[in-house]
């Protein structure tokens, strides 16, 4: 089994998220006692948070890149960066290591393929659904991203930050999140991205009338795959 390094912290409660799923489709898969080699790398995200307010992406890039090093120097066979929005930065972590970085969109845009999806709206924070880092690489993939309109990415940006990240699921935010789904099923979208890694802790799947793709589950998915090829 290769041991994966988690960069994480981004935020903490998406990070425990990996945490267990990782362990938990190694044991699927291996049966009794196994669980998976890992080692986590959990960053403060206020010093993340901060800079990305301040478009301020060199610095993030320089922070990340010193953090997926350390994993590597400690033992890391493959990288997982367990955020959809610090993928802005893919190209700087990438520089900075040798072993592979496993990257969440292209996980995401193969469970979409897999579904049959090809229009999907991309829910997440602002920056990941307004920037080209992102779409782009779906796009690259053949797919057709669509996102939601400005008042819906403003709202669904601040329930990230000021809920999710900070473990609070409200009724009203869960009542907003399927509003804002039907709003870009209208539009054409046929399927839906959890497009932050905070997502699933708001919106059941079983409750979208489309197929879902959770980026946390199949990016596991993808970093279990590999540590047991």
């Amino acid at each position: 089994m290769k041991t994966i390094g988690i960069l994480g912290g981004m935020s903490a409660e998406s990070t425990a998220l990996y945490y267990r799923e990782i362990n938990r489709l190694v044991r699927e898969r291996l049966g009794g006692l196994h669980s998976a080699e890992l080692l986590v790398r959990s960053l403060d995200f206020a010093t993340i948070a901060e800079p990305q307010a301040r478009n301020a992406w060199d610095e993030t890039a320089a922070i990340l890149a010193e953090a997926a090093a350390r994993l590597e120097r400690a033992g890391a066979e493959a990288i997982v960066l367990a955020t959809n929005t610090m993928h802005v930065n893919a190209e700087a972590i990438c520089a900075a290591i040798s072993v592979p970085f496993l990257h969440i969109a292209d996980a995401t845009a193969t469970a979409l393929a897999e579904r049959g999806v090809e229009r999907p709206l991309l829910l997440g924070t602002r920056f990941t659904m307004e920037q080209d880092f992102y779409r782009g690489r779906l796009r690259a993939a053949g797919l057709a991203p669509l996102i939601p309109g400005p008042a819906d990415r403003e709202r669904l940006h601040a329930i990230i930050y000021d809920e999710l990240c900070q473990g609070i699921v409200t009724q009203r935010s869960v009542a907003a999140g399927l509003e804002m789904v039907a709003r870009g099923q209208a539009a054409g979208a046929d399927g839906v991205i959890f497009g932050c890694t905070e997502i699933g802790l708001l919106l059941d799947p079983a409750d979208i009338e489309a197929p879902v793709v959770d980026t946390t589950l199949v990016h596991c998915e993808a970093a279990v795959a590999f540590a047991l090829a």
